[in-house]
This record gives structure tokens, sequence and C-alpha cells, in this order.
């Protein structure tokens, strides 16, 4: 298993949390599936994980 895929993982959070993180785990999952393992992969999955981190942080942030 890739490391970083665990950052991936949705069961464990709330519905509506699910709803935005789960299709970066299935991007992420399609791209450990299809693409050789190298520098350029990992970077791809990085900067994947800043996506989500960035969206699921959209969703819960407060107005202000």
């Amino acid at each position: 298993m890739e490391h970083i895929l665990q950052f991936f993982a949705y069961a464990h959070l709330p519905p509506h949390l699910q709803a935005v993180s789960k299709p970066f785990g299935d991007i992420a999952q399609q791209i450990v599936d299809t693409l050789p393992r190298n520098p350029e992969r990992t970077v791809a999955l990085r900067k994947l994980l800043e996506a989500k981190d960035a969206a699921v942080r959209a969703l819960v942030a407060k107005e202000v």
C-alpha cells in the first residue's frame, strides 16, 4: 500500500465531509493504480492531498 493513501481515507468522517473527501480519495487510488511509482507520481499525490485538505477547510471554515 502507498503510505500517503492513508491521508485520503474518508469513511471515518461525518457524511458532509465524506462527500468532499471521497472524490479526492478515488483519484488518489486511480493515480496509484495506473501510474508508475516515481517522483512525479509522489508530487501528484502530495498536491492532490493539499487540494483535498483545502476543500475540506473550505467546507468547515467559519464565515468572517
